[in-house]
């Protein structure tokens, strides 16, 4: 690309090696997470959230679990004040959640800050300045003393202000885009808040160390991040939190090793919305801690609520491969993988096991509220025999003999490829009913009667209509079974040979346990021809299984 020289690293690496979070495998327990979609998410919306859908959503978040919930800046507007003081007023914050409100370093905008928090029994009151060269430099033309004292003398009037409001109120500071800070300036300015605030075992300070503009690789960002927590001072009564952006598109990335690295909290929005390409996505990372087995304590087991209302709110889309989330991340349309897929099942269903392993799913989709039917096995012309036939036994009951799902496969994949689409469960089945199931033209039985001859073999009495004949007529034979017996009799009456290769029957217990199904393989010249037949009666069924596979193989 042109102009590559322009470009050069905006970030900084702490002036000591800081790298024992390499050591660590994964992630051991939840952080605290602090959801931002009502601010730093509704902010970057380019129809900002009403009254009503604020609420709304903040009571999900409630409902998912978050026990801290940045509302937005309530000395910014009349609306994000008139949020705060609905949510107060209605008493909609439980015990157990604190709201977050953000403010800058100026007296004025601290007042109305506390203003809004009147009557509010447990919030956090996060206050903000930027600290890194480029704002220094071009923005606030200010030296490194003097953007400190803006940070002091920030949380000095905060302290002031705590004191005469009643309610418990914790401090939150973010040195604004850390990560093009010189990290011991930033830990210079997040030490002298502290000796401000002087955080105590009970009322602990939050110091958050945001990627405001992500500038690194992440292992550069965590290497920022135990820098920081090993030489901070108050550390065992800081809570050390963590807001990244997505500019490279590594905020997953940058929060799980800045975890890794020590930090204990978590700000960020439930799919990635905020600012320019966004925040850190929290269903994503929370999941990323399930799928090990630890328990991210936020519940996102009705994943489709969360992203109805989302959509509904934000006026966002979920992309349809958004991890855990999408419409399409369980979805299988590969031949190869919806065979493994399918087998997995199996496997699980008859074995039992205590942990999921289940190919190509990283968790079980009923976990976070999708279903298998419809979600998992995707067909289109891509797919292949098992996948077609793990969803006819899932979604219907019929569990074709091995060599039967191949045939119909190529049948399905031929009708996808020729509409160029997706194929609907029912139109699947569409495509079998019409094909193999029950087809009693051009040759039908009427009604067959059976004896049990002294040798052992059955003698079958068969009415039948024959093509080019004007009316029923009765043909009989011999054979080993009542469907041979049938068989025989049809070879007669058709004048046809063929063999039956295969056979077999199962109660279609999917949906009714009165009804059974029967599945029938002829040979014809030399190729198998396949038929399926339904009945209460399980004879009827197998001769209209063997119906079927004749008048296949006579069209053909």
């Amino acid at each position: 690309m042109k102009n590559v020289g322009k470009y050069q690293r905006g970030y900084f690496m702490p002036p000591v090696k800081s790298t024992k979070w390499v050591e660590k495998e994964y992630i051991d327990h939840a952080p605290m997470w602090c959801s931002v979609d009502l601010r730093d998410g509704n902010q970057a919306l380019i129809i900002p959230m009403s009254l009503d859908e604020k609420l709304e959503f903040f009571e999900h978040l409630v409902k998912i679990g978050f026990k801290e919930i940045e509302i937005g800046f309530p000395a910014a507007s009349e609306t994000e004040y008139e949020f705060c003081r609905t949510l107060i007023e209605r008493n909609m914050i439980p015990d157990d959640v604190r709201i977050q409100v953000l403010t800058q370093s100026r007296e004025h905008i601290i007042k109305k800050t506390f203003e809004a928090l009147k009557g509010c029994k447990n919030a956090v009151v996060h206050l903000y300045n930027s600290t890194s060269v480029a704002q220094r430099e071009q923005v606030f033309k200010k030296s490194k003393e003097e953007i400190k004292e803006i940070a002091v003398s920030g949380a000095k009037i905060c302290e002031e202000y705590r004191k005469n409001t009643e309610g418990n109120f914790i401090f939150e500071y973010s040195p604004e885009s850390f990560t093009g800070t010189e990290p011991e300036y930033a830990l210079e300015v997040c030490n002298a808040v502290l000796d401000v605030w002087q955080p105590t075992a009970e009322r602990k300070v939050i110091i958050n160390l945001p990627v405001t503009v992500e500038m690194s690789l992440p292992h550069v960002y965590a290497s920022q991040i135990e820098y920081m927590c090993d030489n901070m001072k108050y550390r065992e009564n800081v809570i050390v939190s963590l807001h990244p952006h997505n500019d490279r598109g590594c905020a997953v990335a940058d929060s799980e090793l800045g975890l890794l690295a020590g930090a204990d909290r978590i700000e960020g929005t439930c799919f990635g919305n905020g600012e320019r390409t966004g925040n850190v996505d929290i269903v994503t990372l929370a999941m990323n801690m399930y799928t090990p087995g630890v328990d991210p304590e936020l519940d996102f087991s009705d994943m489709p609520k969360l992203v109805e209302i989302y959509e509904r709110v934000t006026r966002m889309k979920v992309y349809e491969r958004t991890p855990y989330a999408g419409r399409l991340v369980f979805a299988a349309f590969s031949g190869s993988h919806q065979d493994a897929i399918a087998k997995g099942m199996k496997w699980r269903e008859q074995k039992d096991p205590d942990h999921w392993t289940v190919p190509y799913l990283p968790i079980d989709p009923k976990d976070v509220g999708r279903e298998y039917e419809g979600d998992v096995i995707r067909i289109n012309s891509q797919s292949g025999k098992g996948g077609i036939g793990y969803l006819m036994e899932q979604q219907f009951g019929y569990d074709l003999p091995p060599k039967m799902r191949e045939n119909f496969g190529y049948a399905v994949k031929g009708v996808s490829d020729h509409l160029h689409k997706e194929l609907k469960p029912q139109e699947i089945y569409d495509i079998f009913a019409e094909n193999y199931l029950n087809i009693k033209e051009p040759v039908n039985v009427l009604e067959a009667h059976y004896i049990q001859l002294p040798d052992g073999e059955i003698s079958a009495s068969v009415t039948a209509v024959i093509p080019g004949k004007n009316k029923p007529e009765v043909f009989e034979a011999t054979g080993n079974g009542r469907l041979n017996a049938v068989a025989n009799a049809l070879k007669d009456a058709l004048d046809m040979e063929f063999i039956v290769e295969s056979y077999n029957e199962h109660a279609l217990e999917r949906h009714s346990r009165s009804e059974a199904v029967a599945y029938v393989g002829i040979s014809v010249d030399g190729k198998i021809v396949w038929g399926a037949g339904k009945h209460t009666d399980i004879i009827v069924a197998s001769v209209n299984a063997l119906l079927s596979a004749i008048n296949h193989a006579i069209d053909k």
